[in-house]
């Protein structure tokens, strides 16, 4: 890995300030604080032991490689971070269960806290995944985006490593692709009423397409270019996704049940409650900032 980056005076003073609003609990100030430092051109990174920051990344090309033709069916994408066993039990069901159709395995190295090579090779995969390694750890948007935008299937399939493969679910997830109106599929998906309340829809056209397995066609990637990168934390970056390619004029679609087994999802579980409702909340009202006044993509108002 590259060596840390040197972070300036004025840029630590407002760190350490930020460190003292988040102590205190001063919500308001700390997000204020992080303003701040974005418009110095750096990026405070929170973790369990502390607050750092990053210079903010140039944003890359529209598509990293999505002009070029799909070289395979599918691209199945999935990042490895932090939870080691969460990403070997994945790799096992992908091992044991592996697609029928064709498809690519790709791994987003995002400065993982552990020995991703050793335990790449414990999975007993047949085919040898790309591996793709990010300079730093990047956020939830810009890590998934990294991946998708280098991706070389006609769909991009993005696992979360809360799931278990329990058989093949590549295949379902491609037939929902031969209507060619579809631009995003997934296991799980969600409708709603307003734009502020979700509920959990059933198989069938949906408004947003869950993260934890969405699926996205190549066309429809490229229009809408990736995720909202100032998604830092992954809850609502999927909503505020699928109406992004609904807005360029593709469908969303909820398959039937796939054999996709859910197992505790820790980017939840490893936080605090109240540090959870905190971060929802800023990422709902980033949602709600693109979609408030776009009705027209709700489906239980355009089919009135």
């Amino acid at each position: 890995m590259p060596d840390e980056p040197v972070v300036p005076d004025a840029v630590q003073l407002l760190l350490d300030e930020r460190a003292g609003a988040r102590q205190a609990r001063d919500w308001e100030r700390a997000d204020a604080l992080r303003d701040e430092l974005a418009a110095l051109g750096w990026e405070a990174q929170d973790s369990p032991s502390g607050s750092s920051a990053r210079p903010i990344l140039a944003s890359e090309p529209e598509a990293e490689g999505l002009d070029d033709p799909a070289a395979v069916p599918a691209s199945i994408q999935v990042v490895a971070e932090d939870h080691p066993d969460d990403l070997a039990r994945l790799l096992t069901g992908l091992a044991e269960h592996p697609p029928a159709t064709e498809s690519e395995l790709v791994i987003t190295a995002n400065a993982p806290s552990f020995e991703l090579d050793t335990l790449v090779a414990a999975a007993g995969l047949a085919d040898q995944p790309r591996i793709l390694v990010t300079d730093e750890r990047l956020g939830w948007a810009d890590s998934r985006t990294f991946g998708m935008r280098r991706s070389r299937g006609e769909v991009t399939i993005l696992l979360d490593t809360s799931l278990e493969p329990t058989g093949d679910f590549v295949a379902p997830l491609l037939a929902a692709f031969e209507d060619p109106t579809v631009g995003i599929a997934g296991g799980w998906g969600v409708t709603s009423e307003d734009a502020r309340e979700f509920a959990d829809a059933p198989p069938g056209e949906v408004d947003a397409i869950e993260g934890y397995c969405l699926a996205v066609r190549r066309d429809a990637l490229r229009a809408a270019g990736g995720f909202d990168r100032r998604f830092r934390w992954y809850r609502n970056a999927d909503l505020d996704f699928s109406f992004a390619v609904r807005d360029v004029g593709w469908r969303a679609i909820r398959t039937e049940p796939l054999p996709l087994a859910r197992h505790e999802h820790r980017g939840y579980a490893s936080l605090t409650e109240e540090e959870r409702d905190r971060l929802s909340r800023r990422n709902f009202y980033r949602f709600l900032d693109h979609w408030r006044d776009r009705p027209d993509l709700l489906l239980h108002l355009r089919d009135r």
